[in-house]
């Protein structure tokens, strides 16, 4: 996948705007003292797409944690508009959150909260399970599946709950070229806004909105070309 592929846009969901006040995260290291490894971001996000680049380090985990409610922040408020959306998060490594030992067990379990019919869930399951390309896998077991189907296993635990908000975090590390270029469309064509950390440059460029961090700080945060412009003259030129 290039900038330049045509990408199909799913129907929106209603937009959500996201705002970010002053928002900044201390952590401590093994000695016990306190740091600043996200200092004070203010900003406003209602791209459908936005993506968030950086060295590793620079904030980028950090920064989605905070968004999704995983990590509470040392100062700043963040709010939601019009209302706090149900939130799916994708890692990178899908074990982190696949829990169940069977694929349809396991989106079955994310379907618990919102469908009490075992009979209806079986269904649901099924439906989603075909949009990812899994439909004959609902009885496998995860451990013998690819990373590629794993990740998508993933993916569709997170379309099960059926979120106002997608945040994925560098979803596509462990990911061949194929199934990678396969991941990005499938997650660039979601109809909830999507906000996602990644080190691939041509995934990132391919948002509405690209956000650059640097150790802890954003240093650029506008249209793809000009940010991730800004991010290679900043990669390219430390020593």
């Amino acid at each position: 996948m290039t900038p330049a592929d045509p990408l199909p846009r799913a129907e929106s969901a209603p937009q959500q705007t996201i705002t970010l006040s002053g928002i900044a995260v201390d952590a401590e290291d093994s000695s016990g003292t306190s740091r600043r490894i996200l200092h004070p971001v203010s900003l406003v996000i209602d791209q459908q797409r936005t993506a968030v680049i950086g060295a590793n380090g620079s904030g980028k985990s950090t920064f989605l944690r905070v968004i999704a409610g995983l990590l509470s922040p040392a100062a700043g408020e963040l709010s939601f508009s019009p209302q706090t959306p149900r939130t799916g998060f994708i890692f990178s490594n899908p074990q982190a959150q696949l829990i169940m030992p069977v694929v349809g067990e396991d989106i079955d379990f994310s379907l618990r909260r919102l469908i009490r019919s075992p009979r209806e869930r079986a269904q649901r399951v099924a439906e989603i399970l075909a949009s990812v390309d899994l439909a004959d896998r609902v009885d496998s077991s995860i451990y013998d599946l690819s990373s590629g189907e794993r990740q998508k296993v993933a993916l569709a635990g997170v379309l099960a709950t059926q979120p106002g908000l997608v945040l994925a975090d560098e979803p596509t590390t462990l990911l061949d070229l194929r199934n990678a270029a396969e991941f990005q469309r499938r997650l660039l064509t979601l109809s909830a806004p999507l906000i996602y950390a990644t080190h691939d440059l041509d995934f990132a460029s391919a948002a509405d909105r690209v956000i650059v961090f640097d150790s802890g700080r954003i240093i650029a945060d506008g249209e793809p070309r000009a940010a991730v412009a800004a991010y290679r003259e900043r990669a390219l030129s430390e020593d």
